[in-house]
């Protein structure tokens, strides 16, 4: 008999520092876990942040790894700081400066700027960027020295503002809430564009993904104490943490084991949309009800009792 501790399930929210990647965070979530003494689990992060960027990056641990597409579908909130005068090639401090400017724009023609790039707009993402183009990485191409065209793509930027605090004059930081899809470094060259200049960003920190905000978030060092026996119950948030902005369906125990055989559900009174089914307070499955009959979008294979 193993004497590792069950693999858990839920969320662990990294407040992501500087030069790490996603998937060296994903690693480094990993590692803890085993030298902690937990049984191997699945691991996986919702939603690719840069290396240079910073800030809420949501861990999907077992079950809760059912959920991690839901979590790059989400919107996101991004502080970020375009400095004007210079753009680099790949649109922050890591690149090479290949255009520059001696406009410097003011607060107020910045703040009438703003109003163009809120609602539906349309972006050409980065070249420095994971996008693939003919089954190659665009920033594989570009570091190659390839010319990469991307086309535009369509996004939605909920809302963009000045951030608070004092704003350098060669520079603005800004808060933007966006849809999925949406890349900082494109929305800053195109407002430095706008304002007659040139620009790039130089600070870029995720403050919320999906429900998932700062408050959240657990530096690296936190993480790295779940290696040294530090409680994983309370860095962990439950899987259904991923699902706050869908409604509850409470199951009987007849029910639910319907629902785990993948079995239909019929004569729901309640309204059509998705559901997170629940028995008592243990998620059994995400489910679709349409017109009173709820089907299985996901089923959750989750302990009986809470290890």
């Amino acid at each position: 008999m193993s004497d590792k501790k069950p693999a858990p399930h839920g969320w662990l929210i990294l407040d992501k520092p500087r030069e790490l990647g996603s998937t060296q965070a994903v690693g480094a979530v990993k590692r803890n876990l085993r030298e902690g003494g937990y049984a191997k689990t699945k691991v996986g992060h919702g939603g690719t942040l840069d290396p240079l960027a910073e800030g809420v990056l949501p861990i999907a641990l077992g079950e809760a790894t059912k959920l991690a597409g839901r979590m790059l579908d989400a919107s996101k909130i991004y502080d970020f700081t375009i400095k004007f005068g210079e753009q680099t090639d790949t649109l922050d401090t890591e690149g090479e400066v290949i255009e520059r400017s001696d406009v410097r724009p003011t607060l107020p023609q910045i703040e009438v700027v703003l109003a163009q790039f809120t609602g539906p707009i349309e972006q050409v993402p980065p070249a420095y960027s994971a996008l693939k183009v003919d089954g190659k990485r665009a920033y594989d191409r570009a570091r190659a020295g390839e010319e990469v065209e991307l086309a535009k793509r369509a996004v939605t930027i909920h809302a963009l503002i000045l951030a608070d605090g004092p704003h350098a004059r060669d520079a603005v930081t800004l808060t933007a809430h966006v849809s999925k899809g949406t890349y900082i470094r494109s929305l800053a060259r195109d407002i430095a564009h706008a304002l007659g200049t040139c620009g790039h960003v130089t600070y870029l920190r995720r403050t919320k993904a999906g429900p998932f905000l700062e408050g959240d978030a657990i530096s690296l060092d936190k993480l790295n104490e779940i290696a040294n026996g530090a409680q994983l119950s309370d860095l962990l948030l439950p899987l259904e943490a991923g699902l706050d902005d869908i409604p509850a369906l409470n199951l009987t125990q007849t029910d639910a084991q319907a629902v785990q055989q993948g079995r239909v559900l019929s004569g729901l009174p309640q309204p059509s949309g998705l559901y997170c089914a629940m028995l008592d307070k243990r998620p059994v499955a995400l489910m679709e009800i349409q017109d009173g009959t709820a089907k299985v979008v996901r089923g959750f294979n989750l302990p009986d009792v809470a290890e």
